[in-house]
């Protein structure tokens, strides 16, 4: 089980400038040091660099893009396949509605129990429908990591109208919520601890210099 507290997102996709495992091994390192309980990474490369410089648990996802499909976070048996050897503690996948590039989400949460049954599950979801259907598939965690990034919920936010949405979340489903997606400040992150959040999952706001050094930079000339 996931320890509860700040879980530290280490990502840097390939046209960033930290893409690297090693760099991420090393965020990882920092976040730890930092009083992180956890790491959310990306990619077996990344997760087995991180392993072998952290001893904290990891919530392991492969991006993966696929023809026809805008499902791209754990889509099908290949990435879990990955993500079961990379020795991570919990698998996220994307719990949406989507359509998917392959197999269902019923049949990949079956495969996961078939196939490592120690390995917890974590649902990324945007709307609360999506929560529900993923709580009654039995994920593990409930995840708000969408919320604003799919067809359905573009350009929302997860404080938005004063954490609507994750207020609602916590109303509608039993199993534990993490709340995840631009939880941008410290503060912010004490008012979603203090709504009821089993964790939270904090990336670009620690682990992206670039995006921070860009709201700086915008900061100064109005943006």
């Amino acid at each position: 089980m996931l320890p509860q507290g700040l879980i530290v997102s280490c990502q840097a996709l390939p046209d960033e400038p930290l893409h690297s495992s090693f760099i991420m091994s090393k965020m990882a390192l920092a976040a730890k040091e930092g009083g992180a309980v956890g790491i959310r990474a990306n990619t077996k490369a990344d997760i087995l660099a991180i392993k072998q410089e952290v001893d904290l648990p990891v919530i392991g996802i492969v991006k993966r893009d696929y023809e026809g499909s805008s499902v791209f976070i754990t889509a099908t048996r290949k990435e879990i396949d990955e993500l079961i050897e990379s020795g991570c503690e919990v698998i996220a996948m994307d719990a949406t509605l989507r359509e998917r590039p392959a197999e269902d989400l019923e049949t990949l949460v079956a495969y996961v129990r078939q196939q490592a049954p120690h390995i917890e599950l974590m649902a990324d979801i945007a709307t609360v429908e999506e929560a529900q259907h993923a709580e009654n598939l039995g994920f593990d965690y409930i995840g708000t990591t969408l919320h604003g990034y799919t067809e359905q919920t573009q350009g929302q936010v997860l404080y938005a109208n004063d954490f609507q949405f994750l207020d609602e979340i916590l109303k509608h489903v039993n199993q534990k919520v993490i709340a995840e997606g631009n939880v941008m400040t410290p503060e912010m992150l004490k008012i979603v601890t203090d709504k009821g959040v089993y964790a939270s999952v904090v990336g670009g706001a620690i682990t992206r210099p670039r995006d921070i050094t860009k709201r700086f930079v915008n900061a100064l000339h109005g943006g």
